[in-house]
């Protein structure tokens, strides 16, 4: 890092802020030094730092991604997402299996490549510093998460049943094709969750966000992104996390019904035999939800397979009044 007065001005001009010192950085190994108004350098381009990115994941919105910073474009100030390289690794329980999940900026960065121009995945490019880090650097979404969207539709759930749901589900398997195009592509998401699935206000695309996760499954290679499927699936079906605790609260005598099998596989107090507390969805969408649950006998191993029995499913959905 080496101090730079000649850019404090354009800084300021791009940040808004009273900067009173600007540094020009080129390797960004060390980011938890990087500050607001710090100036990257990446083979030729310029982006200065606005701020820190923070989880906003079931209620975790206080907790800082330091390695994820808010950033402008130097040449035109259009809003960036900086992703600079930061590896993690750690088991996940898939059933019996245990699945071992990474960090790759690789993986990430030759995503990106793959999916330029494609509206149903974020959009970048991956740049490398002066230490051969590879720098990610996307193009801000316009919009949110699949989660606040939904909530913004204020509403019972038999009305949004009635009202929305195959709207949405029609949208989601939009999104669910998305991923089986880059399973046949080779490449896996690697944590597909609904709060990586945005809702563009800008262009009604629902592109998936955030790629560099990678998982070891040997079992299925695609398991796992199948699986956070099922979990966005049953999230949109039932507007909220729907688990035991929420049961006994709002409908105790339902609770005393419920088994061990109506749960998620993988979170196990979450409820995936959805149909046991709303009585009218159809059998064919509650079984494609049963699909993820730890009675299933038989799971899915392809988008494609989900997609088979979804689609009819959501062809026997309410279709919206007008």
């Amino acid at each position: 890092m080496r101090d730079a007065p000649e850019l404090l001005e354009r800084a300021r001009e791009l940040t808004g802020r009273r900067l009173t010192r600007v540094r020009l950085v080129t390797d960004t190994t060390e980011f938890m030094k990087l500050e607001s108004g710090d100036v990257l350098e990446l083979e030729g381009r310029r982006f200065v730092l606005k701020g820190t990115e923070y989880e906003g994941r079931f209620g975790l919105d206080e907790q800082p991604k330091y390695w994820v910073k808010r950033a402008l474009d130097w040449e035109d100030g259009s809003a960036k997402i900086i992703k600079l390289v930061f590896f993690e690794e750690f088991e996940m329980a898939l059933g019996a299996f245990k699945v071992r999940c990474f960090r790759s900026p690789a993986k990430e960065a030759r995503i990106l490549a793959l999916v330029r121009g494609n509206p149903n995945f974020m959009q970048g490019e991956s740049l490398q510093d002066t230490a051969g880090n590879q720098v990610r650097v996307l193009d801000r979404i316009h919009g949110g998460p699949l989660d606040h969207h939904l909530q913004e539709l204020e509403c019972g759930h038999q009305e949004y049943f009635e009202r929305h749901l195959r709207r949405v589900l029609t949208k989601l398997s939009v999104a669910f094709g998305a991923i089986g195009w880059l399973h046949t592509q080779g490449e896996r998401h690697g944590d597909v969750r609904r709060d990586h699935l945005f809702v563009d206000t800008d262009s009604g695309a629902w592109p998936w966000i955030d790629f560099d996760y990678n998982f070891e499954f040997k079992q299925n290679p695609y398991g796992l992104d199948l699986f956070g499927l099922g979990n966005v699936l049953a999230y949109a079906v039932a507007r909220r996390d729907v688990t035991y605790q929420l049961v006994q609260q709002e409908n105790p005598q339902a609770a005393q019904d419920l088994r061990s099998e109506d749960f998620s596989l993988i979170i196990k107090n979450r409820l995936m035999n959805l149909r046991k507390i709303y009585p009218y969805l159809p059998a064919s969408l509650n079984n494609v939800l049963l699909h993820f649950s730890s009675g299933a006998t038989v799971f899915y191993e392809r988008v494609d397979e989900l997609m088979a029995e979804l689609t009819p499913a959501i062809a026997e959905l309410p279709e919206e009044e007008d």
